[in-house]
């Protein structure tokens, strides 16, 4: 029953992203090479020309997603003089534009592309190497936690939206032992191998996330039943330096004035960073 709950609650998000959230104009087609591998993404830059290098403002999208959720950040980041880039997981979807073969999914191989696309806005030349921003929603947060702990010095600022610490302890409850893991485990009809279980089955994301020393924005909603608001408030206690907010009544996944409110948080957290 709850993994029905959570797969209306996924579908309901994709479809108000992908018919209610238009595609902001300012985005651009913009790919950045992993491997043999393309990393299809959107691109979005302030609409003045800039005399300095910019900040630039990463974002990661959760299990099963795609880029379209970023499209209701571009504008509010573009407005803070910040470049936004949101792209495709390679395996992260069945809708992914960089690979859409879910058996390639796992959470440290996300963790590995972001990681490859720090560096390679790193090394643009309308870049600001001091002011990279991670913000990653659900899975996508987990992923934004591990790799701003992996690179901290890399990441200036951290903005996490219901981020989905759970993922190991969910599926330790679900597959105690290894031999109980499937060749194939199918979640809202996605398609995952083993090794997506495999490289979480021990892991304290707790512990390697709380790593990361730098400033942290955590926003979450207590109505979330995909995953516990409990673990942001765990989490912020963790962190050296670290803020949540709650969205009262929002669920995993935010309406537009819930996502309204979730941008009045994250708008101040970025000034401080100008």
């Amino acid at each position: 029953m709850k993994l029905k709950k959570m797969f209306f609650v996924l579908m309901a998000t994709l479809l108000w992203l992908l018919i209610v959230v238009p595609v902001y104009a300012q985005g651009k087609e913009y790919s950045v090479k992993y491997g043999s591998k393309e990393l299809y993404g959107i691109l979005s830059k302030p609409n003045a020309a800039a005399d300095k290098r910019q900040g630039i403002v990463i974002l990661a999208h959760g299990f099963g997603g795609t880029h379209h959720f970023a499209y209701s950040y571009f504008e509010a980041l573009n407005k803070l003089g910040y470049q936004a880039y949101a792209f495709d997981f390679a395996g992260g979807s069945p809708m992914s534009r960089s690979d859409k073969n879910t058996m390639n999914m796992s959470v440290l191989d996300q963790q590995r592309q972001l990681e490859t696309v720090v560096e390679h806005f790193r090394s643009q030349p309308d870049i600001d190497p001091k002011r990279i921003v991670l913000l990653g929603e659900s899975q996508g947060g987990l992923v934004s936690a591990l790799t701003a702990a992996s690179i901290q010095k890399k990441i200036n600022r951290l903005v996490l939206i219901f981020p989905a610490f759970c993922i190991p302890y969910h599926w330790r409850a679900r597959y105690p032992a290894m031999e109980q893991v499937p060749d194939t485990t199918r979640l809202w009809n996605v398609p995952l191998s083993r090794q997506f279980f495999r490289e979480i089955h021990d892991m304290d994301a707790f512990a390697l996330a709380r790593k990361y020393r730098k400033p942290v924005l955590i926003v979450h909603g207590d109505a979330d039943n995909v995953v516990p608001y409990a673990d942001s408030e765990k989490m912020v206690k963790l962190y050296k330096k670290a803020t949540l907010k709650c969205i009262p009544g929002a669920g995993h996944g935010f309406n537009p004035e819930q996502q309204a409110r979730n941008l009045s948080y994250i708008i101040p957290f970025l000034q401080e960073n100008m």
